[in-house]
């Protein structure tokens, strides 16, 4: 294989989206326990030791034409980008907010000036250099909807497929509110969602795996 020399959690995690692959089902895929496909959401730098290499490869050699497609174009936007960003600047983050109320999840339907663009999302934020992703997700949480929230867990990171920003993904628990739309400048409407429904709002193929497994999870 001549994609990847040296896999690392980003590169699994990547492969694992190109996929469409929760984390359960991917584990399972190479026959490795969760809590290691976890790992590499949660520190993308960690290099696999020797034989997760080997699965590694085998995973992507044997993966469908399309997957390994997926897996080239995600790779590429993540050297682009990496490239794109002059020495000593700072990266665009963002912090994103899955928020469970019961058997619903929080969403958000974003303002456009072309209303071609108009997309339903999760409510997320601009990380300002040297603010806490944490403290973004929450605080941006309740200025665009009104509802109060906890972080509960940290779903890891990666680089939009779509917009190549690097996103920080948090699960996070309903406390208060009532859902409305309080940012009107950057948001249309703003609304609860039955958890499997998510993909009626949002293209399946770009949700960040972790947040489908989660979403399997809870229903």
């Amino acid at each position: 294989m001549d994609v990847v020399e040296r896999w690392s959690g980003r590169h699994a995690c990547l492969l694992q989206s190109a996929l469409r692959l929760g984390n359960e089902q991917f584990a399972a895929h190479l026959g490795i326990a969760v809590r290691t496909v976890a790992t590499w959401h949660s520190d993308a730098s960690v290099v696999p030791r020797r034989e997760m290499q080997q699965l590694l490869d085998t995973a992507y050699e044997q993966a469908p034409a399309t997957a390994r497609k997926r897996f080239a174009l995600l790779l590429a936007k993540e050297r682009a980008s990496a490239n794109s960003t002059p020495p000593g600047a700072q990266a665009l983050r963002v912090a994103i907010a899955v928020v469970i109320r019961d058997s619903d999840v929080l969403l958000v339907c974003r303002r456009d000036d072309d209303a071609a663009g108009i997309t339903w999302q999760f409510p997320a934020g601009v990380i300002k250099p040297g603010g806490k992703a944490e403290t973004t997700t929450v605080r941006e949480t309740l200025d665009e909807t009104g509802v109060h929230c906890a972080v509960r867990q940290h779903l890891g990171n990666r680089l939009h497929p779509v917009t190549g920003v690097l996103c920080e993904y948090f699960l996070c628990e309903y406390l208060a509110g009532e859902a409305s739309n309080t940012d009107a400048v950057e948001n249309i409407d703003v609304m609860w969602v039955p958890r499997n429904s998510v993909p009626r709002f949002i293209p399946v193929d770009t949700i960040f795996p972790p947040i489908l497994a989660v979403l399997e999870e809870q229903t």
